[in-house]
């Protein structure tokens, strides 16, 4: 069952909602209505309790994802195609050898980061990146490898997964990898072209989709596109732009994720199997040079809603699922990097509807990552050229 927050509580916590919304702006496509309460410009909410930024460090090239670490250390990805461990003190490491080659241009380079929840017996470590194909072509890809006994590389490194066919440009690669038991979702996008984003509802392509495989890159038996001809049996969900977060709700263990729209359209989903979610078909934005996408509605038949959407967009990067001591008026909350204004973006939730919505941090710009430390603070990792690592903790 969906983990539920009585209303009791809610007016309780630290977060009060207001009346009024979040200053945003107006909106790309003022004509399109929500499909119920709540699903867009949610009740503003307030955290009463001061907060403060740490910085980690700010010695990092265009960070994308980050790991928390058993030892807690953290094991960070640079775009252009290092992986390093960062300590608690702000120490970087060299870069750690056998990572795979990556096409480093335009959105493409060195993606996620995850580990085994079995880390510290069997030291695996999963990333996802933009993986060269030749003639300047690309794909997204998953590997996974073993990181040696004293950190310095990656061995048995292998592909669990590869987008197929290769693209010839380097726009909308996605990706986040999640590892849910023996499973591993990897998130896709569809590569942005006017031709390519039609793909997003192809069932033999793998762009716009959200895929899944096991840990070692088998298709499962229970995936539901499996056995249908013309079909590739990794997909789990398709109909998406550019998915750049996910992650497991830690009560029910449902997959959410965020999604990139065009001029408008920011999704956050919850990802059911074998769900269509409607790009291009449909969208809550519009093109950038102005025209409505496909069909001109915001939503379809046997389209799959968006617990939430936002117009303006904020260009979601990762986020989590808030769950420590530091912050209990959080608890269950989403927390998201914001990458257009910038800075944090908290919802509250009410089972899967998002009742209260909060913009944190503006001053912190692009922020690609977010994790929840070990001790509960809040990390956010800037994309910058001198990318930081950021501590959100208690104003002292």
């Amino acid at each position: 069952m969906r983990r539920i927050i009585p209303a009791t509580a809610l007016a309780t916590a630290l977060a009060t909602p207001a009346a009024a919304q979040v200053e945003q702006g107006p909106k790309n496509v003022p004509d399109y209505e929500p499909a119920f309460d709540n699903q867009t410009r949610a009740p503003a909410v307030e955290t009463d309790a001061p907060l403060s930024l740490q910085t980690v460090t700010d010695g990092l090239s265009h960070p994308w994802g980050i790991e928390v670490m058993p030892n807690g250390t953290y094991l960070v990805t640079e775009r252009a195609g290092s992986l390093r461990r960062v300590g608690r003190d702000g120490a970087i490491s060299a870069p750690i050898s056998g990572v795979p080659e990556v096409a480093a241009r335009d959105q493409g380079g060195l993606l996620d980061v995850a580990i085994s929840p079995e880390f510290s017996e069997d030291r695996l470590v999963f990333l996802t990146y933009a993986k060269p194909m030749g003639e300047g072509r690309t794909a997204t890809a998953a590997a996974r490898g073993r990181l040696s006994e004293d950190g310095t590389a990656l061995e048995e490194v292998t592909d669990i997964f590869v987008q197929d066919p290769p693209a010839d440009n380097a726009m909308h690669f996605g990706s986040r990898i999640v590892i849910d038991g023996e499973y591993a979702f990897v998130t896709t996008g569809e590569h942005f072209t006017q031709t390519y984003r039609q793909y997003a509802q192809d069932l033999d392509k793998t762009y716009g989709k959200v895929v899944r495989v096991t840990r070692d890159g088998a298709v499962p038996d229970d995936n539901p596109y499996l056995g249908r001809d013309g079909a590739k049996g990794e997909i789990w969900s398709l109909g998406h732009r550019n998915v750049q977060g996910a992650h497991l709700h830690p009560d029910t263990g449902d997959l959410w994720a965020l999604e990139h729209g065009p001029a408008g359209g920011d999704e956050l989903n919850l990802i059911e199997r074998g769900a269509n979610y409607g790009w291009p078909a449909v969208s809550y934005g519009r093109q950038y040079s102005g025209p409505l996408i496909g069909s001109g509605q915001p939503r379809a038949e046997g389209v799959t809603e968006p617990r939430y959407y936002w117009d303006p967009v904020i260009a979601p990067g990762g986020f989590d699922f808030y769950e420590g001591e530091m912050f209990p008026a959080w608890q269950g909350d989403v927390l998201a990097g914001s990458l257009s204004p910038g800075g944090l973006v908290r919802l509250t939730l009410d089972g899967d509807t998002v009742t209260g919505e909060e913009r944190l941090f503006g001053e912190a710009g692009r922020v690609r990552d977010v994790e929840v430390d070990a001790d509960g603070a809040v990390l956010l990792l800037t994309d910058k050229a001198n990318g930081e690592i950021l501590r959100v903790v208690p104003e002292a």
